[in-house]
């Protein structure tokens, strides 16, 4: 870009979806104390994560990326961090077994705070107040000092992603990962399954795996990777004042990283080139991701991968895909097509969730599950005709079983949105519907493979 990084050379851009802090002393204050506070995450773990995800990128790999729409200090419970873990690992168990291949978990947790908005005021009653942007930011209540942007907040937000990561570690490696205990979970849920005997044959088949390297003496006793599974986290690097405070030098490489998260996207509404969020990712070493909408162009987007990954190195940078189903076909070929023709090197993965939001009949925003995994098979089917590798998907989803998304084998309706409709943004799938999700993308993969193998079969 012709500039020399630092962590701070963000602050001489534009810059959009920023809350205006009317106490500007008290919003260094903070950003100081902040810059005293150990690090989150280190800089091994977010190489380790590069390094997994360069092997997604080579097509060796698959990722899981899920969690909430945004992470809230009211819900802060033991509870809901384990469920919503829980069901990232069983979704991961099925995904492996029709990708036959690693599966990375990223959690959109321990940092998932801030949310861009499509307006920065809300208006009700004929009152016009600042949006709700985040927990971090503001707080929901709709009163004039609830919505007043508080940098205090930032401190409440680092001290919940440091004991949510402190019991993610401790259920990653302790035990609670183990995959035994996780496919009898798998097996929990094709039992209960409205379309349970669908999911039975591979449900089955791990039965079947488990049992057979037991035998061959790989057990959770002998086996670490039986018994553990590494888990990184992410969030959107969406208020730059937190990321910059929690940006240090690693002493073992010289580079910097923001230590607030292994991995760090940039939305659909922030990733101007000449922007703000862009100059200050394209310095830290972490792991980036770009979300791309229907609306950005190939070139563009080569001039993004060039600011944010210049080496062309594997697992720097995933481009997350968020069309809306109608909007695939039409877009996603071209972005493939410039990037593949460019020789850059990215993992594709596709976030079904965010170009699928409508509003219900009775005023709920919601996502209808079938959109979701419409856009997921059209995401597929481009990639196989590309010639590509479709390396992942992204997904806001809770471990509760709230009703904030419309069908799946539940049959949620509109008139039940109201029964559990507990999300502070987004609408999120439930634990059943990841999980039968899950099931299904796994169906798509094991078709997928053994389609590409007879085409190997009838070519050679």
């Amino acid at each position: 870009m012709g500039r020399n990084w630092t962590p701070q050379s963000w602050r001489n851009l534009p810059i959009r979806q920023v809350p205006e802090y009317p106490d500007r002393s008290a919003l260094a204050a903070v950003e100081a104390t902040l810059r005293t506070y150990p690090p989150l995450v280190f800089a091994g773990e977010a190489r380790q994560l590069r390094s997994m995800l360069g092997a997604v990128a080579q097509g060796k790999a698959f990722l899981l990326q899920g969690g909430d729409c945004a992470e809230s200090f009211a819900e802060f419970r033991a509870d809901n961090i384990r469920d919503t873990f829980r069901v990232l690992l069983q979704m991961a168990v099925v995904l492996t077994y029709g990708a036959a291949c690693p599966v990375v978990k990223v959690g959109r947790m321990a940092g998932q705070f801030a949310k861009p908005r499509s307006s920065d005021t809300e208006t009700v009653g004929g009152v016009t107040l600042p949006s709700y942007r985040g927990d971090n930011i503001n707080a929901m209540d709709f009163t004039a000092d609830a919505r007043t942007p508080d940098p205090q907040r930032m401190l409440q937000a680092y001290t919940q992603s440091a004991a949510t990561l402190n019991l993610l570690r401790a259920f990653a490696q302790g035990g609670y990962a183990d995959l035994h205990q996780v496919h009898r979970w798998n097996h929990g849920f094709v039992e209960r399954s409205p379309q349970g005997e669908r999911y039975r044959e591979l449900a089955d088949r791990l039965t079947e795996t488990l049992e057979f390297m037991a035998a061959c003496g790989l057990t959770s006793e002998t086996t670490p990777q039986i018994r553990e599974t590494p888990f990184f986290t992410s969030h959107e690097a969406l208020l730059l004042p937190f990321e910059e405070a929690l940006t240090r030098i690693d002493s073992t490489s010289g580079d910097w990283y923001d230590v607030s998260a292994h991995m760090l996207w940039i939305g659909d509404r922030t990733r101007q080139p000449d922007g703000a969020h862009v100059e200050f990712l394209r310095g830290v070493m972490n792991p980036l991701g770009i979300k791309c909408g229907p609306s950005l162009d190939p070139d563009e987007l080569i001039r993004l991968i060039d600011i944010l990954n210049p080496g062309n190195e594997p697992g720097r940078l995933t481009l997350i895909c968020r069309m809306g189903a109608e909007n695939v076909e039409a877009k996603l070929p071209r972005l493939i097509r410039t990037v593949e023709r460019e020789g850059r090197v990215v993992v594709w993965s596709c976030d079904p969730m965010h170009g699928n939001t409508i509003k219900s009949s009775n005023g709920f925003k919601t996502r209808p599950f079938d959109a979701i995994l419409s856009e997921v098979r059209s995401f597929f089917a481009v990639h196989r005709a590309e010639g590509t590798h479709p390396g992942g998907v992204h997904f806001e989803m809770t471990g509760q079983e709230v009703t904030e998304c419309i069908g799946g084998a539940q049959a949620i309706t509109e008139a039940r949105l109201a029964d559990r409709y507990h999300t502070h943004c987004d609408p999120r799938l439930n634990a059943s519907q990841a999980l039968e999700l899950a099931f299904l993308i796994a169906e798509q993969l094991k078709r997928e493979r053994a389609d590409l193998k007879k085409e190997a079969v009838a070519s050679a």
